[in-house]
């Protein structure tokens, strides 16, 4: 296509066929959030746990340093409402808070054998459920709906003001390879952090320090 020539493509895209995108955009994504994700976790944990709470205890499975900012940014709240969730967590004994010797500044966060298990739980019921939804579409159309689904969102993040940001919004679905930061131009939060995750039979060390 020569410089001016119009976009037959860009011309096909009608006002319509956006809106009709996005609303189909926002009702899978609804029913991800609400029908699997909230109602899986009422199953296993009853009214005991938000799925705010959830993601944080996701987010210190998956990294090995958090402090109080990285826990506000992945939750979207301030520091004071993420330093609340964290105490409550702990005094709960979900979280073991632990101040390391050579620094008592900064904390180390833990799982405890209760929470570990309570995550395992949820991702089992989780994926059981997500099963029975997608069997009914064969493996090759969901790979190619999951790579459009990524490419697509990265195409609109691309054009953001700062598309180099750090990027938590995979949430509580953390992969080695994230098609979307890679057309989106994102740096995974959790390729900095990582350092295990809660598949059987991997070795979840707590720190050594003071526990606090």
């Amino acid at each position: 296509m020569q410089p001016g020539e119009p976009n037959a493509v860009a011309e096909a895209i009608t006002a319509d066929l956006s809106n009709e995108f996005l609303s189909s955009a926002r009702v899978f994504a609804w029913s991800v959030s609400e029908v699997i994700e909230r109602t899986v976790l009422r199953e296993v944990a009853g009214d005991s746990l938000t799925f705010s709470q959830l993601k944080l205890l996701y987010l210190v499975a998956h990294t090995d340093v958090l402090n109080i900012g990285d826990a506000a940014a992945f939750l979207g709240v301030t520091c004071g409402a993420a330093s609340k969730a964290v105490d409550k967590l702990v005094r709960r004994r979900l979280l073991r808070r632990v101040a390391p010797a050579e620094d008592r500044r900064t904390f180390r966060l833990s799982l405890t054998e209760t929470s570990r298990k309570l995550m395992e739980a949820y991702q089992a019921a989780r994926d059981y459920r997500a099963k029975l939804a997608l069997e009914q579409f064969p493996p090759d159309e969901l790979r190619r709906t999951s790579e459009l689904l990524d490419r697509l969102a990265g195409a609109i993040v691309s054009s953001s003001a700062n598309p180099n940001a750090i990027c938590m919004q995979c949430e509580i679905y953390f992969r080695e390879r994230c098609r979307f930061g890679e057309c989106g131009r994102r740096n995974c939060f959790y390729q900095y952090h990582k350092t295990r995750d809660l598949r059987p039979g991997n070795d979840h060390k707590p720190a050594e320090g003071k526990v606090i």
